[in-house]
């Protein structure tokens, strides 16, 4: 998608799809919180649960792209109608349903639909004249809604309603998103055609991309079966799901950091010292006895801040390269992609209810942050750049 300067759209209308993103991106925030209740309750393997994670990561980032190449920006209102009531009618379903498969079938599905609301959002925000600022604003505004509908879902649904009670919750707010539709634009000019000019791609211009996949993908395979690890570090199930809530606030902790740190901070070396923060992360879940519940959440609550704040700088760094743009509007897919690929790995070393071996796949995915990251900064010097423009901050 090309970023433009097009129609200024009202602040009700900007509230209104700021609000449907966020409702879009609500389950990647509540997996494990329901994934993992459905394995407590023999509804889903652990085996599977990186599977299911995946399915719906990957076919929102779809929904997102075919929504951009299918779907009319003169019909915001009616796709989000039907894009809603979608999602809302298959959260339903899910909460009938028991099986990985048949688990990752409907979710995947919810997922497109899931991604064409993200698509509505993302098609108002790239047409605002501040869409770099308006971005980072949604970022941290559906990272808070993830946090508060987790906290209200581990202390009053699912103790009381279980997983499925969860899908119904959902299934509720997915039907707000219909009631807003009628307050989006009624229709956005399509993008300027000007700014899609060809663009040559190099291996240093794609590194951005290849950085923010494996970042995520190390986000990712933690994330997704983190209430499991932590019942074997000693939490209790509930306790667990608060641990949850509490690393999506620390991510809008760091999403409000990075707002004002990502133009004065090189890219690269925050990029660098994040993937060793995670290092450090995973190394210390490895290595810590069962007990140390205080020493688990503070990881949590680093690994959380860890996350929304390197996410700006994986576009700082892009813009960086490339100021046309061409890919930093490609690193979003790749952050989905990298978040989806992580809980697929991680679900190859689960053995039956053991979660053990999951921190050392995020080690890997950071030190492979690390290696790229360093890479990326030794070809850009042999293409004759001065070292130290790689990563530099974007402040003017």
């Amino acid at each position: 998608m090309a970023v433009v300067h097009s129609t200024r759209v009202t602040r009700s209308q900007l509230i209104a799809a700021l609000t449907t993103g966020s409702i879009a991106l609500l389950m990647i925030g509540l997996q494990p919180i329901l994934l993992g209740e459905m394995v407590d309750t023999h509804h889903a393997s652990l085996e599977g649960v990186g599977v299911i994670a995946m399915s719906e990561i990957v076919a929102l980032g779809l929904g997102i792209v075919l929504g951009d190449v299918l779907l009319p920006v003169g019909r915001l209102r009616s796709v989000t109608l039907f894009a809603a009531a979608l999602v809302a009618g298959l959260d339903v379903l899910t909460a009938r349903l028991t099986g990985d498969v048949s688990l990752a079938a409907i979710r995947a599905t919810a997922g497109l639909g899931e991604g064409v609301l993200m698509w509505v959002t993302t098609c108002v925000i790239i047409r605002s004249p501040t869409a770099d600022r308006l971005s980072g604003i949604f970022l941290t505004v559906q990272t808070l809604a993830q946090a508060g509908v987790a906290a209200m879902f581990a202390r009053a649904v699912i103790p009381h309603a279980s997983w499925q009670g969860g899908f119904e919750v959902l299934a509720m707010l997915s039907l707000l998103a219909c009631a807003l539709s009628p307050r989006l634009p009624a229709t956005l000019t399509p993008r300027s055609h000007a700014a899609s000019k060809p663009f040559a791609w190099s291996v240093t211009s794609a590194m951005p991309l290849l950085i923010a996949f494996v970042q995520m993908a190390a986000l990712g395979s933690l994330w997704a079966y983190l209430e499991p690890i932590g019942r074997q570090a000693g939490l209790t199930a509930q306790d667990a799901q608060t641990a949850i809530s509490a690393v999506l606030f620390m991510q809008v902790a760091g999403g409000v950091v990075a707002a004002g740190a990502v133009r004065h901070v090189d890219n690269t070396v925050t990029l660098i010292t994040g993937a060793v923060v995670l290092t450090l992360i995973s190394t210390g879940i490895l290595v810590l006895p069962g007990g140390h519940v205080a020493v688990f959440l503070t990881l949590c609550a680093v690994f959380g801040f860890a996350w929304l704040f390197l996410m700006p700088f994986h576009i700082g760094l892009a813009l960086r390269l490339d100021p046309s743009g061409s890919v930093a509007v490609l690193v979003p897919g790749f952050q989905l992609l990298g978040t989806a690929f992580g809980p697929l790995v991680s679900s190859l070393v689960v053995r039956g209810e053991d979660a053990g071996r999951v921190p050392f796949v995020t080690l890997g995915f950071a030190v492979s942050a690390i290696v790229v990251a360093t890479a990326g900064q030794l070809l850009y010097r042999r293409a004759g750049h001065p070292p130290h423009t790689f990563g530099k901050s974007n402040a003017h």
